[in-house]
């Protein structure tokens, strides 16, 4: 006889068990479960508090954006590049190796995202950066299929690793313009990367190349 102990004894059993059986569903679902779980923050939130927090954990949507000239910096702020021989390169597992000028980067579909960038302990920037996203870069670079990471690379050994499967799940795109104007030098105009959820020391300055590993 079905008690109702018996029917949801039965029903606990048979979800455990398609979720062990398809555990590539499960850690799909659990990623999406927690971006769910952001602190909605309203729009004077204290900077004070908000320098001490995970940025993966904010959902910064209600944040005003800061003027440019209260924007913080880290690591190296005087690196000059010049356009007449800059080349920013895709490199690695792709088919077809790309060394862009910045006028050629300018010529690929942009966008524009509020990001929030926290230097842990210092400083929060909400921004409005505008730029191209990386998959722009990939598709005309055509990534192998077998590639599973990107480097990206800056100046005095900086680089951050990305794993590909993210690119799409974040707000994470080389920028060339914050706020409306040109990136300023000291926060690595030509080219910076914006990273969602990221504290902003993996927000590499000064990008000169991309390798698809």
């Amino acid at each position: 006889m079905w008690t109702r102990r018996i029917f949801l004894r039965s029903w606990l059993w048979t979800f455990l068990c398609t979720f062990s059986l398809n555990s590539s569903l499960l850690w799909k679902w659990i990623p999406s479960a927690l971006a769910k779980t952001k602190q909605l923050l309203p729009k004077e939130f204290s900077k004070h508090q908000l320098i001490n927090m995970n940025p993966e954990e904010i959902d910064n949507r209600n944040l005003e954006i800061d003027r440019l000239d209260q924007f913080g910096t880290m690591g190296p702020t005087e690196v000059s590049i010049d356009l007449k021989t800059y080349q920013f390169k895709v490199t690695g597992k792709v088919g077809r190796p790309l060394s862009l000028s910045y006028d050629q980067i300018l010529k690929f579909p942009l966008l524009t995202e509020s990001v929030l960038l926290i230097c842990p302990g210092f400083f929060a920037n909400n921004g409005r950066w505008t730029g191209i996203h990386l998959k722009v870069f990939l598709r005309e670079a055509q990534v192998k299929k077998d590639a599973r990471y990107l480097d990206i690379h800056g100046p005095h050994g900086k680089s951050v690793r990305i794993p590909l499967e993210t690119i799409d799940q974040k707000k994470i795109f080389l920028a060339y313009r914050v706020n409306g104007e040109p990136l300023p030098q000291k926060h690595g105009f030509p080219l910076r990367l914006v990273y969602e959820d990221a504290y902003g020391y993996d927000w590499v300055k000064y990008v000169d190349e991309m390798v698809v590993l």
